[in-house]
């Protein structure tokens, strides 16, 4: 099942709201009237039918009627009441995509009572530059044509991988949150820098283009990240003298915290 010529109802039109339609309609796949999104700001609304030509609903429940698909991008402590104001109206002809950290599939299906199709995804925000990472999981009503039908969704935002829902707390922690934690290390690069005395713009730029490049190595090429450190890593240099500092400090085990604690947090919003 392609989803060509399938209507979509996006319930939620924040930034990931907002990257199912940049993604969407940049695939050429679906026009902008084949896609309706709801939000309770009209401000928003406003917004994205302007820019993107969608249709826009405050109302979740007429949006959902006239859809085939429904991507539900809410926040994990609205998802319960969503749901429920949805119960009757997510029936098994409608395919639903979860995108909220921590909400089961389970929790899903039991809470709108009928055999819907639910698949769960983590995304994480270069979506809205379509350069996220997509990974997702399937509930028990899911069959083979509604897998291909959001493979081929999400891969408008991004790359995609199919995973066990036992996983998907760990890529929360890992790929969902990640972002953060390259900023955080482009902020603290670029501070350091400054620290240093260069001017702070350079200080930015340098940070950015360095996190920019060392990225496109890890997704153009092939070799495991720990080869391309060895590689400029000269023994006795600049770069050695950094990364004994990291090591001492324990930077690999606080990464093992931070991903642990993150793992954690999205376990706990699923109850």
């Amino acid at each position: 099942m392609k989803f060509q010529g399938q209507d979509i109802a996006i319930i939620g039109g924040g930034n990931m709201g907002q990257a199912f339609v940049a993604g969407l309609l940049s695939s050429k796949k679906v026009k902008p009237g084949q896609v309706c999104v709801t939000d309770v700001q009209k401000e928003i609304l406003g917004s994205l039918k302007k820019k993107f030509k969608v249709r826009t609903e405050t109302n979740n429940i007429l949006a959902v009627k006239k859809s085939h698909v429904v991507v539900l991008c809410v926040k994990p402590q609205q998802m319960g009441r969503v749901l429920e104001n949805l119960k009757g109206s997510l029936t098994s002809q409608k395919t639903v995509i979860s995108v909220a950290a921590g909400i089961q599939t389970d929790f899903v299906e039991k809470t709108i009572e009928t055999p819907a199709p639910v698949i769960r995804v983590m995304p994480n925000t270069p979506a809205l530059m379509q350069a996220g990472a997509m990974v997702y999981c399937l509930g028990k009503h899911v069959k083979k044509k509604h897998d291909t039908l959001a493979k081929d969704i999400l891969s408008c935002l991004g790359r995609v991988w199919k995973t066990e829902e036992r996983h998907m707390d760990a890529v929360t922690a890992l790929s969902g949150s990640g972002p953060a934690y390259v900023f955080y290390l482009a902020e603290n690069m670029a501070k350091a820098g400054k620290t240093l005395n260069l001017p702070e713009s350079l200080s930015e730029a340098l940070a950015r283009q360095t996190i920019f490049g060392a990225g496109l190595m890890l997704r153009q090429g092939q070799e495991q990240a720990s080869l391309l450190r060895q590689r400029v890593t000269s023994p006795g240099g600049t770069t050695e003298a950094a990364l004994r500092v990291m090591e001492k400090a324990g930077l690999s085990e606080v990464f093992e915290k931070a991903l642990a604690a993150a793992s954690q947090r999205s376990q706990e919003l699923s109850k």
